[in-house]
């Protein structure tokens, strides 16, 4: 457990499961697989695709994990204070700013346009992966930093999945989720043996989660409003107690059937705008634009300030959007094949972004070394 509780294990598990998925989808039967990933299951008025039920139930786990510790950040953690808070929120501006406007100026108008949200997000498991692995010597700031840069990438990002990309709205099955997420606070508030509390809580969170499916909002939102409302200490021991399994099988699981993509075989002038405006806008969209604005952030507010040789390898690894990238990719495009070409270019941006913070980092961690080493 202590392995997949780590930092470095779950970004291999990540990146295994996707290049299997897209390895797979590949093969000679890969049709027959995505055809498979296809398939409908449920009950009547719950009858998803495989591949649905995992983006929208397994991940709306991963959510309520991401937002408990939001919860945790912004009251005792990282972003419980302006002053803490205000320059790293700065360069999450930039890193989402810029990677939108390059987008843009890349997709140009029309149905490639739409995936504008698709380039804004950070991988918080990835990136502080990688740090971890090529970090050492890095001061404690350039996590601490990262770590908010990335928390608040995963607000803005759940703004735009909840405002976005919510259709036919029903109010009334919206207000049975919010009234379910209500009870749901006050059950684990409530002074009651663990083994009456648990079922009970479970059993308003399926709930949650279904009447939010049929409002038509996205149903993930369901795992981030319940992890907001949650207890704090019950919230952190379910935390505690899902993260293994978010980091071993929910995250791979998602990240196999979003890369489950058969490469296109046509010529490359051919692929759609929406490949290349993401292909660049995450590398190269997230390094300019949290550098700068991470920079400019130093001006502002007290206490210890990074340098922009700290700054520019946290910014690499805020390229890596992955997780809610994949998600924002499948929820941005209604044409299957533009959604599967988005997802290969979040696949490649990542990766280019991967290169280069396994560059860049280790750059940083050697130079403070050598001033640890000769003060």
């Amino acid at each position: 457990m202590k392995l997949l509780r780590s930092e470095r294990f779950p970004a291999f598990l990540l990146l295994g499961a996707a290049a299997l998925g897209l390895i797979i989808a590949n093969l000679p039967f890969g049709g027959e697989v995505i055809s498979w990933s296809h398939i409908e299951i449920g009950v009547p008025g719950l009858e998803l695709s495989i591949s649905h039920w995992v983006a929208d139930l397994l991940l709306a786990v991963f959510f309520f994990g991401v937002a408990v510790e939001l919860q945790f950040e912004l009251t005792r953690g990282q972003l419980n204070s302006v002053a803490k808070a205000i320059r790293p929120a700065i360069a999450a501006v930039g890193g989402v700013i810029v990677p939108i406007i390059i987008f843009l100026l890349i997709a140009g108008r029309g149905e490639s346009a739409s995936g504008w949200p698709i380039p804004t997000a950070t991988d918080i498991a990835f990136a502080l992966g990688v740090l971890a692995m090529f970090g050492k010597g890095l001061p404690k700031g350039v996590r601490i930093f990262l770590l908010a840069l990335a928390i608040i990438d995963d607000i803005v990002g759940i703004v735009f999945i909840a405002v976005l990309f919510a259709t036919d709205l029903d109010f009334g099955m919206m207000l049975a989720g919010v009234a379910c997420v209500a009870v749901f606070a006050i059950v684990s508030r409530l002074d009651l043996p663990t083994a009456i509390r648990l079922p009970i809580l479970i059993a308003l969170a399926i709930a949650a989660w279904v009447f939010v499916f049929q409002s038509g909002v996205h149903a993930t939102i369901a795992g981030v409003a319940l992890g907001l409302v949650i207890r704090q200490d019950a919230g952190m021991s379910a935390r505690h107690a899902l993260e293994p399994w978010i980091n071993a099988v929910i995250l791979p699981i998602f990240a196999f059937f979003s890369a489950l993509v058969a490469i296109p075989q046509v010529a490359i002038d051919e692929l759609s705008p929406a490949l290349w405006a993401i292909v660049v806008a995450l590398p190269v969209g997230k390094l300019i634009g949290i550098t700068l604005f991470g920079w400019l952030a130093q001006f502002v507010g007290r206490g210890e300030r990074l340098p922009v040789g700290d700054i520019l390898p946290a910014a690499a690894l805020g390229g890596i959007g992955f997780t809610v990238s994949l998600l924002l990719s499948r929820l941005a495009y209604s044409d299957a094949t533009v959604a599967d070409e988005a997802v290969l270019g979040v696949l490649i941006g990542s990766l280019i972004s991967l290169v280069l913070s396994a560059i860049l980092v280790p750059l940083r961690a050697r130079h403070h070394r050598r001033l640890a080493a000769h003060p």
